[in-house]
């Protein structure tokens, strides 16, 4: 998951605005505010049954088996203001179509406002950007990597109106999001369809996508390393195993949307598919990292209206609740990268809450660039490449290997219905 998502749940929309005499969806400086406008349909080839997928793709199997060279790969982040002018116009692009006044935003750019605006997310992905084309280089895969964003530039759409430009015609996609829920996988494949019609190249370029890889080793070595060494410090500062709570952390989503994730796989797991992937990453962890220390999955960051169900237990109400614990480690398991929700929910305000109740507090680093996961990205290239069998692909949970094509009606969300997606089977 990524940060502005507490805004995402409240109700808003995200209307192109022109300042002054500039044109619509621009400021004065040139500088553009808006995502591509809302996707009105996609495009089949011929026998296909994925939208704008690659020949390796287009029948639907849940994974490809056919080696396929593609052109290039396209790295796909959330995206994050640089400034405060860009707070409000990037809230409104995260909350289009859910009538939130600007009144309402500023609730959630105040996060922002406090970092002197500035998101880094954008600069981490700058630096996996360099990492990838370094670490592709090294293992002889001579692919272009395009960086665009779903929610501020570069824009989804620039990244694809530039690969065509240079000739590409197919592009295998890395989502910066490891697991299956409508904002972290299926918002991603909507907003390739809107990039899509919107650079007008729906007939002439092809997009898969990799698997979800919560499950990948190189994905959760890091944070392997992470609870050890935070475990270290622990006993280091005079604490004992049992006096150890780990929390991993991950954005809260509703209830309803939880239990269309992981196209329905799950339904024993409160949580579908998504709370699964996350308590099988988890076990995986503690089992490698520290198998004597308590340990909890537990969200932060929920919005909408109370009467809402969201999965739970916050954060927040989980270190209060605790009992005979000195010390709590929290790991940002649910991200990729540090991002507003990691540096503000979990470094201000759980950090708070556990120093609050004199507890030793300490938050294990998200993967950022570490090379265990920039090597995993890059095995799921190779991976499609190849046309690797899944029983051969990298995969050390309960479940596992994910779909390479998501699964029909897989993350819906019911209060939005189904909007025009690629990269899985309709709807």
């Amino acid at each position: 998951m990524h940060e502005g998502e507490a805004a995402v749940s409240a109700a808003g929309d995200n209307t192109a605005r022109a300042t002054g005499g500039a044109e619509p969806g621009y400021r004065k400086t040139g500088k553009r505010d808006t995502k591509p406008a809302p996707a009105t349909g996609v495009h089949f080839d011929s026998g296909a049954a994925v939208p704008n997928a690659t020949p390796a793709s287009a029948d639907g199997a849940e994974h490809s088996t056919v080696p396929f060279q593609y052109d290039a790969i396209l790295l796909s982040g959330f995206g994050g203001p640089e400034g405060q002018d860009d707070v409000i116009p990037f809230l409104r692009n995260v909350t289009r179509g859910r009538g939130i006044p600007d009144e309402r935003l500023e609730e959630v750019a105040h996060h922002y406002r406090h970092f002197g605006g500035v998101s880094p997310i954008n600069d981490h992905n700058r630096q996996l950007l360099t990492a990838l084309r370094t670490a592709l280089d090294s293992a002889g895969i001579d692919l272009p990597v395009y960086w665009g964003n779903r929610n501020w530039a570069p824009y989804l759409d620039e990244a694809l109106q530039q690969a065509a430009a240079d000739g590409v015609r197919t592009m295998l996609a890395i989502p910066t999001s490891a697991y299956s829920s409508y904002s972290s996988c299926r918002q991603y494949r909507e907003d390739w369809a809107d990039a899509l019609e919107t650079s007008g190249l729906q007939e002439t370029l092809r997009i898969d996508k990799v698997r979800q890889f919560f499950s990948h080793p190189g994905f959760l070595q890091p944070f392997i390393e992470g609870v050890r060494d935070a475990v270290a410090a622990a006993l280091k500062a005079g604490n004992q195993l049992a006096d150890v709570e780990i929390m991993f952390a991950t954005h809260s989503i509703p209830t309803a949307d939880a239990a269309r994730s992981g196209a329905g796989l799950f339904p024993d797991v409160e949580g579908g598919g998504y709370a699964a992937q996350h308590l099988a990453a988890a076990e995986e962890i503690i089992a490698q990292a520290a198998p004597e220390v308590s340990w909890q999955l537990v969200y932060q960051s929920r919005s909408g209206p109370p009467s809402q169900p969201w999965l739970e237990p916050d954060i927040n109400d989980a270190i209060e609740e605790l009992e005979g614990r000195k010390a709590v480690i929290i790991v940002p398991l649910g991200f990729v990268s540090d991002h507003m929700e990691v540096m503000w929910d979990l470094d201000e305000e759980a950090t708070e809450t556990a120093t609050e109740r004199g507890l030793w507090v300490h938050r294990a680093p998200t993967p950022g660039v570490h090379p265990a996961f920039v090597g995993a990205l890059v095995d799921l290239v190779q991976e499609r490449i190849e046309g690797r069998p899944a029983d051969q692909r990298a995969n050390v949970t309960t479940i596992g290997p994910w779909f390479d094509v998501c699964r029909p009606g897989c993350c819906e969300n019911p209060r939005l219905g189904f909007k025009p997606a690629i990269a899985g089977l309709q709807p």
